[in-house]
Order: structure tokens, then C-alpha cells, then sequence
């Protein structure tokens, strides 16, 4: 009952938590008990192969889906009843902006921002200027990099408590995103916005996020602030004769041609590998943010 309480309270005080969120699509699991809790201004990077479960994760954490078990809270609210006033502090910009596309820019930004009592007029307008996009030119016209901007400036010129991104840097160029991730750090910055952002290019994460979370076939595998990832994960090698003493706990697993065994492993709470690394023999090597998403992901 303790720890069921402490759970709710956390839940509570947290811009977004969700609990045991499984879904399936056509009988396949995609999501699979995922719990996943963001602490108040906290910079969350979300990272899987396409087709890991990101986009469906976000539309259930946000009540966009409901989900077949487990639940999901934003700002304490249960997502799939949420309150104008909770609907006001957040904003989403997912993979594929489609809605409003029989507007143009100025029209949709003009329309959007009634509904949002922070609305940064000024910031919606010089936003949409630096970023060269045509003010007249219907949505539906633009390109999908452009699409992707607009919908960018809508999410960013609310000034949200909570800023949920599903990749999107995907249909950006290199400056268009490092305009983006700088946006996002300042935010989180200046005035604590907690972000939560889907994406499968690391160096996006490593530049934006203070921490990563790493979803792998509808499971949260791991999850650690990005400076500690190379010195609590490692890939473990053992050649084929010392294979029987690899440790049963491990986040991958991969045996190859010649017997051998390598394995991505973690320290425990003493802050030590797995006895087999001791063995004479065996390699421990680090794993940098990159080489640790490989590992996991094939």
C-alpha cells in the first residue's frame, strides 16, 4: 500500500507519468508495461529503431490513445480526461503535422494562439520571418520541413509547462535542428519547461537531453542521464570458452561464428562489473551514447 501511494504522489507532482501502458496493434504488442515518469523540468530524449513504440508511447502518455492497460497522468489529470486549464500547459508537435491544412501560416497561428493564454505573439512572428516561411502559402502547400517548422513555432510560441516532441528533427535540415535544440535547451533553462522528445538521431539527443530513455520492442530497456551512460553501461566480450560464466542479467545478448559471446552490461550499486569481467580473458569495452543504441537495437 506504501509503495502504491508513494507511486500516486510522484504521479501527482509529475508533468507527465504513465504506469503499465501496454497496446497492441493486429494482435502485436507494441507497448508492453511501460512505466515512465518525467520530473519538472527535466529534458527527456526518447530513443528506438522506428517501429519501437515511440509515437504510440507519446499518443497514450497523452490520452491522444487509450491504451488497452496500464494508465497515464499529465499534470496529475488522468490523460484521457484532461482539463482545458491542463490542455493550455502543454504542447505536442507530432511526427506528421496535418491539422489545419486549408490555412497558411499567419491564419493557423492566428487561430491557435486564442486558445492559449500565454500565447507569445511576437516570438510566432519573428519565428515564422527567421525562418523563411512563406506567410500566405497554404499549409498544405509547404514542404514537410516547412510543415514540421510551422507546427514548431505554434508548440514553442504557447510557452508550455510541458513540450512533447515526436521526432522532430525528422523532416529538418542540420540547421534547421540545431536552431531547434538550441530552442529546447533554453527553454528547459530559462523557464524550467519539461520536454519530452522521440528520436533516432543520437547526436540530437546528446546536444538537447539531460536524460535518455531507451524503448526496444514495446520495453523500456534502460534509462540514465546521457553523461552517464559511458560509465555505467559497457559491452562485455568473453571468448567461447569462458561463455558459460556470462551473467544472465544483461541488456543484449549477442553470440558470434567463433563461440564467443558479447553483451551489453551494467555496473551494479556498488558501482561494479559483473564478476565475469574479472575473468582473465574477458574485455570490457565503453560504449559511447551511439554505440550503446547499436548494440541494443540489433
Amino acid at each position: 500500500m506504501n509503495a502504491m501511494l508513494r507511486e500516486t504522489e510522484t504521479d501527482t507532482a509529475s508533468p507527465l507519468a504513465a504506469r503499465g501502458l501496454a497496446h497492441c496493434y493486429e494482435g502485436i504488442d507494441v507497448l508492453c508495461g511501460v512505466d515512465l515518469v518525467l520530473e519538472p523540468g527535466s529534458v527527456l530524449g526518447l530513443i528506438g529503431r522506428n517501429g519501437a513504440g515511440k509515437s504510440t508511447l507519446i499518443r497514450a502518455m497523452l490520452g491522444l490513445l487509450a491504451p488497452l492497460a496500464g494508465e497515464a497522468r499529465v499534470f496529475g489529470e488522468p490523460a484521457l480526461k484532461l482539463s482545458d486549464d491542463a490542455k493550455a500547459r502543454l504542447a505536442y508537435v507530432p511526427q506528421q503535422p496535418e491539422a489545419l491544412a486549408w490555412l497558411n501560416a499567419v491564419q493557423m497561428l492566428d487561430f491557435v494562439g486564442r486558445f492559449y493564454p500565454r500565447w507569445d505573439k511576437a516570438f510566432a512572428k519573428n519565428t515564422l520571418e527567421r525562418w523563411q516561411i512563406p506567410p500566405n502559402k497554404l499549409l498544405a502547400k509547404l514542404s514537410p520541413g516547412e510543415r514540421q517548422r510551422v507546427d514548431l513555432i505554434r508548440a514553442l510560441a504557447s510557452q508550455p509547462e510541458l513540450l512533447v516532441l515526436d521526432e522532430p528533427a525528422a523532416a529538418l535540415d542540420p540547421v534547421a535542428r540545431r536552431e531547434l535544440l538550441r530552442e529546447i535547451a533554453l527553454r528547459a533553462g530559462e523557464s524550467g519547461t519539461t520536454v519530452l522528445f522521440s528520436s533516432h538521431i543520437v547526436s540530437d539527443l546528446e546536444r538537447a537531453a539531460s536524460e535518455v530513455a531507451f524503448l526496444h520492442q514495446g520495453k523500456l530497456l534502460m534509462r540514465c542521464s546521457v553523461d552517464e551512460t559511458k560509465e555505467r553501461y559497457a559491452r562485455l566480450w568473453l571468448p567461447a570458452r569462458m561463455s558459460a560464466a556470462a551473467p544472465n542479467a544483461s541488456l543484449s545478448r549477442r553470440r558470434h561464428e567463433d563461440g564467443s559471446l558479447s553483451l551489453v552490461v551494467e555496473r551494479d550499486a556498488q558501482g561494479q562489473w559483473p564478476q565475469a569481467a574479472q575473468l582473465a580473458g574477458a574485455r570490457v569495452d565503453a560504449l559511447g551514447l551511439e554505440d550503446l543504441f547499436v548494440e541494443l537495437a540489433e
